[in-house]
């Protein structure tokens, strides 16, 4: 039985490659935690998560102060457990973001050292369910860009084979919202997916009545129209709108997808790894999803989330939204505007080291050893 001897914490602070807007904020700044855990059979494996700009240092001090010590000495397969001793350990913390980011960072860490010691990569080992998933694209979307572009992005898309595109809305008023995406239904035509994304920006009523204006679009989602914690409201407007209703990237416990699903507040689940705490309670959600009939459409971080759709049996499609091409050595394989799922062992990132710890945050570089 190999013991955890060694885990090393990194940091780097990514750039977006464009302007990132959307209703309520601008994504300007990257962090990226890095966590790294090897064996004493001198296997190792890396996790990762992000937040948008703000809050990784305090990631970074529980990861090192908190949570990283209690690993040592303990069997790295015990991911369960693990998961669940650490969460219990910041109790007082949780459930925010800050815990679940850090989490994240860990247990990814702990699959990808499971999978590269079972020669397996992740998407068999979570589940096996297929080897690639449809793509749509995120990053011509967004709030900022002018009409004309959104179209021509789209229409790119579209002849990749991607499934669809999705398209920041939230303007000063319904009618912008509404000529921007009608410029984008009649370029595409019926056939194409156009995916909205509000960002929580808006009130329960100007939901209801933005999505009533927007019906005749056939838009494949309406995805965070309210705050995340107003579970009521999106009943409210679920029940309102035959449109569907995405939420999951502002989640942070398998218990808030729980509630969601049973009250019917939403129709697709979109389960973000870096958020709910990494790929466990991922897991747990998207099977919970499956039996509410519900696909699951997972929020950011394409690079890890392929794996995972391609895992479960209800994994929908995979979010385009480029982030980690600066720190590997290769990208993630696309074909006919599908995703496929890495043949690699483990969860089928291929970090440049090089370029890791060239960019690494030296205050927050720190290996903790047996």
């Amino acid at each position: 039985m190999a013991k955890i001897e060694k885990i090393e914490l990194r940091m780097v602070d990514l750039v977006p490659k464009v302007k990132r807007t959307d209703a309520i904020q601008s994504f300007v700044s990257q962090e990226t935690p890095i966590v790294t855990i090897t064996d004493s059979d001198g296997a190792s494996g890396t996790g990762y998560s992000y937040t948008i700009g703000t809050g990784g240092s305090s990631v970074m001090r529980l990861l090192a102060d908190h949570l990283a010590p209690r690993l040592i000495g303990r069997d790295a397969d015990q991911i369960e457990a693990i998961w669940h001793d650490l969460e219990f350990a910041t109790h007082a913390t949780t459930i925010g973001a800050i815990t679940a980011i850090a989490l994240a960072a860990i247990d990814t860490a702990l699959w990808d050292l499971r999978a590269r010691k079972q020669n397996l990569p992740l998407w068999k080992l979570a589940g096996g369910a297929k080897d690639r998933c449809p793509l749509y694209t995120t990053e011509g979307g967004w709030l900022h860009i002018e009409t004309e572009a959104l179209v021509d992005d789209a229409l790119a898309a579209k002849a990749k084979g991607f499934t669809g595109s999705k398209v920041k809305i939230g303007k000063p008023h319904g009618s912008e919202d509404f000529s921007r995406l009608s410029a984008v239904r009649k370029a595409v035509g019926d056939g194409y997916e156009i995916m909205t994304d509000c960002n929580q920006g808006f009130s329960v009523d100007e939901a209801i009545r933005r999505a009533e204006r927007l019906r005749e679009l056939d838009l494949a989602w309406i995805e965070e129209p309210l705050p995340a914690d107003d579970i009521d409201g999106h009943v409210r407007l679920s029940n309102s709108t035959a449109t569907p209703i995405a939420v999951g990237e502002s989640l942070y416990s398998i218990r808030h997808f729980r509630e969601y699903m049973q009250k019917g507040g939403c129709s697709i689940v979109q389960v973000d790894v870096g958020r709910i705490g990494g790929i466990t309670p991922w897991l747990k959600v998207a099977h919970a999803a499956e039996a509410f009939d519900m696909p699951v459409c997972p929020h950011f971080l394409m690079e890890l989330h392929v794996s995972l759709t391609c895992a479960i049996q209800n994994g929908k499609y995979v979010e385009y939204i480029p982030q980690l091409d600066e720190l590997t050595g290769g990208k993630m394989r696309i074909e006919n505007g599908h995703a496929l799922a890495p043949s690699e062992p483990g969860i089928g990132i291929d970090w440049d080291w090089d370029a890791v710890k060239a960019r690494s945050i030296a205050e927050f570089t720190t290996a903790i050893v047996k």
